[in-house]
């Protein structure tokens, strides 16, 4: 098992590189690939819950020198909730999506790998590198199949990333000018001792680096371009963004969580604004849930309340925090993927309608999704007894103690309240108010069927588990905010380094 580690990277790339010498086979190869995916984050999941953390050296290579990997709880968790929503994603795919244009698969696949290696990587330049690979496939799948509103919306996309990606190789030059390491362990041990003439500006390395995980994540007010792109990307692709904005979360929770903890230069670094701003990003996504006239619209704000709710959790800082935002990232990440495929199902039964929230015709199978809407309706508005519920019981816990807890408590029971408006009204036009049946169309493949009722289970299924996947949480907080065991595991017993610094 001594490579599991480096397999989810490697799977998706040899995939992807094999599906362009062989573009006939890509359909299979992508089952396949996202399947054996799902297997292996199971495992990792597995490994990973005996509390040690495992690095892989790529060339074996010691830190800080080489390219590391490492496998701890929080990461094989995000592993895990990539290859479900990939899994799901693929299947409605393949229904018909993937014929729109070219490419797609290998640059699903690419995705995946982007996102598996951004998880894994133990060091902030190769972070970069994955956020990169990640990034260049999301620009072909967001543009795939073409179309003014997508082309509109992907030009915004990828300056905003390229300037992100400016941002992010500015601070990693002043990073190491300074640090003279990149390699996050060893960046814990050198951060706390550097000198004050240097603190300023390693100070505004971390501050750009917040920035480029807080764009990544779409906290405002860095969040306007996240309506306009998830609603106009297609609907796998739409789903499988639901965990992006994660991405800039996690990055933003591990390097905060093990890199800038304890050191002079770094500390406060969060406070006051960010709680503020999560709280303002809570609002801005509510309120564009109310004024969203398409399904896809008001999932895409959904997304937004999400990541203003895990940030403000991150904020609070200390592992109970934590513990509570690594219980609500799946459900939410999970549930909103649902959600864009349902509103997909919804679009392929309307026609012309698509799924624009007013009276029209009665979709095929109506009972199967309206189910599915009642499912995933109540667990994205925390309406017991779903996940949903149960994460912002834990939230909110979480803030009780905060500076600002009660205005945070305020924002996310009344985004949960309106958010719970904002659906029934769109339930209430899809399937209560909706008119003669459509006329048929093509039957909706039952791989698309499947993809929906597997992320619609996931707000049930995590509620029945609400107890084991709790513990798994606090135990994943409790090893990040260790941070010993991660620092001594990637490390090791080492003679003192040679850094380069700035002349």
């Amino acid at each position: 098992m001594i490579h599991a580690v480096i397999l989810p990277i490697l799977l998706p790339l040899v995939a992807a590189v094999a599906m362009l010498l062989r573009p006939a086979a890509g359909r299979p190869l992508a089952v396949l690939s996202v399947v054996a995916q799902v297997g292996l984050a199971a495992v990792l999941l597995g490994l990973a819950g005996d509390d040690a953390v495992r690095v892989y050296r790529l060339g074996d290579w010691p830190a800080p020198y080489g390219i590391v990997l490492v496998l701890d709880r929080l990461a094989a968790m995000m592993l895990a909730v990539t290859a479900v929503l990939g899994l799901a994603a693929l299947l409605y795919a393949i229904g018909g999506n993937d014929r729109e244009g070219r490419h797609f698969h290998p640059l699903f696949q690419m995705q995946l790998a982007g996102l598996n290696g951004a998880f894994l990587t133990g060091d902030v330049f190769n972070l970069f590198v994955f956020f990169e690979i990640l990034l260049l496939a999301s620009y072909g799948l967001l543009l795939h199949g073409g179309g003014a509103a997508r082309a509109r919306a992907g030009i915004g996309y990828v300056v905003l990333n390229l300037v992100g990606s400016a941002l992010f190789l500015i601070s990693l030059g002043l990073v190491y000018g300074t640090l003279g390491t990149l390699n996050l362990a060893d960046i814990a041990l050198v951060l706390p001792g550097v000198p004050v003439a240097d603190q300023a500006l390693v100070r505004t390395a971390a501050a750009l680096m917040v920035a480029v995980f807080l764009l990544k994540a779409a906290l405002l007010p860095l969040s306007f371009w996240l309506p306009h792109v998830y609603a106009a990307a297609g609907v796998p692709v739409a789903a499988l963004f639901a965990v992006m904005t994660k991405v800039g979360v996690y990055a933003l929770l591990r390097v905060e969580a093990i890199g800038f903890a304890g050191a002079p230069a770094t500390s406060g670094l969060l406070q006051p604004w960010l709680p503020v701003l999560a709280l303002l990003t809570i609002v801005a996504g509510t309120i564009g849930a109310l004024a969203a006239r398409r399904l896809a619209g008001v999932v895409a704000n959904l997304v937004l309340v999400s990541t203003g709710t895990l940030l403000a959790a991150v904020a609070a800082g200390g592992a109970t925090a934590t513990a509570a935002a690594l219980f609500y990232l799946p459900h939410t990440t999970l549930v909103t993927g649902g959600m864009f495929l349902l509103a997909g199902h919804l679009a392929r039964g309307r026609g012309a309608m698509g799924d624009a929230i007013d009276n029209g015709p009665r979709v095929p199978g109506a009972l199967l999704l309206g189910g599915a809407f009642l499912v995933l309706g109540v667990a994205a508005t925390g309406v017991p007894p779903l996940s949903g519920f149960l994460a912002k019981v834990m939230v909110l816990q979480a803030l009780g103690g905060t500076p600002l807890g009660p205005w945070l408590w305020a924002g996310i029971l009344a985004s949960g309240l309106v958010m719970a408006l904002v659906l029934a009204r769109a339930a209430s036009a899809f399937f209560w108010e909706a008119g003669d049946a459509a006329p048929p169309g093509a039957p909706v493949p039952r791989r698309m069927v499947f993809a929906l009722l597997l992320l619609a289970a996931s707000g049930p299924v995590l509620a029945l588990a609400a107890a084991p996947v709790a513990a798994y949480a606090r135990a994943a907080a409790e090893q990040l905010h260790a941070r010993q065991p991660y620092i001594e595991a990637v490390l090791g017993a080492r003679p003192d380094v040679q850094r380069e610094t700035r002349p």
